[in-house]
């Protein structure tokens, strides 16, 4: 629906809205949200299925952290970091590091997944040079993978899409393979493919010199770029014990992963002997109440850039007193609740509701994932794993299929598809099983309608 005329208005569409294709279908209007629900202006009804997308871990509308904002916005909004300390930063901080536990007793609280990948780099550079290891500039990174929209964040996400535009004014980091589990080349299985993307890593730490290479960064439960990718155990492990054997920062982005939607706090906890040396962390750590995002590292590697001068960066928003009290606030209702006990448990009954879902479509090829960070992949022809296509944009058109049926999905075909195309599925943490069984219904309904258009 259109939203009346106004002087904010040309060619019929806001003025604001200049990321949307002239000829794009506009999106519904937002009126208002509560708990897995939303409401548009014409009084339709949708279930997130996506949380917001991948954010609204504690729902909507949850009054102890509206309680939280105001009554620190009655404090103060905002006061800059370089000239107080703020109560609400250091009670935010002590929460996450207790719930990260050793090895995470840093945390820098920026706005967003973007600047927090910017803060760890940047974090991981001045450690090397106060080292004395100033010729570690190097991030690996993996490909496709997804780390942030900033120039810096797109250097090291693999995507060769972004790669095309942006090339000219910033520079490609190294990449590696993705262990995909699903297609894999000249269909190895997944360990062996796995094993195989290990072996790429250290074969391109030394191809690229290991005394140039500074961190190596992935996604331990996959995003948008892999669709919720999960690689066997024992990559993990293998990646850990490489990275050490080189001297190589391993950095997990968990801004999709982290604050409990895998059903533990961080992802990083299903893999302990393969712990990484920092961590990123937005998204669900605000539940969507405020921009947040951070970083965690250990005491030790913040002393060591301390004693060298001090951390050269910063936001202006860093550590704001408002986002850290509505994120504290977050974080405390998602303990009272038990929502990562809950994410466990409702997230092993979605993988059985999806998986039986996979059965009986036939368009649904794969369905990955741990906790409530799932997607299930989208084939032409399950045999040959064949992606519609392109031409089909297939997963648009389902996204707009859930849009006209009151469910809200979210996807973006990587690369342009060149390694499949999926549908995350990601509901809040506070999800009842009742609705659960309410989105797999319409879910079912969705690939059901879609599947008789494109296979008709």
């Amino acid at each position: 629906m259109t939203s009346p005329q106004s002087p904010f208005t040309e060619r019929g569409g806001p003025i604001q809205v200049f990321y949307t294709p002239l000829d794009a279908k506009r999106r519904p209007m937002i009126s208002h949200a509560e708990g897995i629900y939303m409401w548009d202006t014409a009084g339709k009804r949708y279930l997130d299925a996506t949380s917001g997308p991948v954010v609204s871990n504690i729902g909507h509308g949850n009054a102890k952290v509206l309680a939280a904002m105001a009554e620190q916005a009655g404090k103060v909004c905002y006061a800059s970091r370089a000239l107080f300390e703020n109560e609400a930063n250091i009670a935010l901080a002590e929460r996450v590091a207790t719930l990260a536990g050793p090895g995470f007793e840093r945390v820098f609280v920026v706005s967003g997944g973007s600047e927090a990948t910017e803060a760890a780099i940047k974090l991981a550079r001045q450690h090397a040079v106060a080292k004395g290891e100033a010729s570690r500039w190097k991030v690996l990174a993996r490909n496709p993978g997804y780390h942030g929209a900033t120039l810096g964040a797109a250097a090291i996400t693999g995507d060769p899409e972004t790669d095309a535009v942006f090339e000219p004014v910033m520079r490609i980091m190294p990449r590696v393979p993705a262990p995909f589990t699903y297609r894999t080349p000249g269909n190895i299985d997944a360990d062996t493919h796995a094993r195989d993307c290990a072996q790429a890593l250290e074969q391109a730490i030394l191809e690229e010199g290991p005394e140039s290479v500074l961190a190596f960064i992935l996604e331990p439960v996959g995003g948008l770029a892999t669709g919720a990718l999960v690689a066997p155990d024992h990559y993990y492990t293998a990646v850990r014990e490489i990275c050490t054997r080189h001297g190589i920062l391993l950095i997990f982005d968990e801004v999709m992963s982290g604050a409990g939607r895998t059903g533990r706090f961080l992802a990083a906890e299903h893999w302990p002997d393969a712990r990484p040396d920092m961590v990123t962390l937005a998204k669900g750590v605000a539940a969507g109440y405020t921009p947040l995002g951070m970083v965690l590292t250990s005491r030790e590697m913040v002393q060591t850039v301390v004693d060298a001068g001090g951390f050269l960066h910063g936001h202006t928003y860093s550590a704001n007193p408002l986002s850290c009290a509505v994120g504290e606030a977050v974080l405390r209702e998602g303990m009272e609740q038990d929502l990562i006990g809950n994410a466990e448990r409702m997230g092993v009954l979605l993988g059985e509701r999806l998986q039986a879902l996979a059965e009986t479509s036939p368009i649904v090829g794969d369905v990955r994932g741990l906790g409530l960070l799932r997607a299930i992949e989208i084939v032409a022809d399950k045999t040959t794993k064949t992606a519609f296509p392109p031409s089909r944009k297939s997963i648009a058109r389902i996204v707009e299929l859930g849009l006209e049926k009151g469910l809200l999905l979210y996807s973006r075909s990587t690369a342009g598809g060149r390694y499949g195309e999926w549908l995350m599925i990601t509901p809040p943490l506070i999800l009842t099983e009742p609705q659960l069984d309410e989105m797999i219904a319409l879910l079912t309904e969705v690939l059901a309608a879609f599947a008789a258009e494109a296979l008709a």
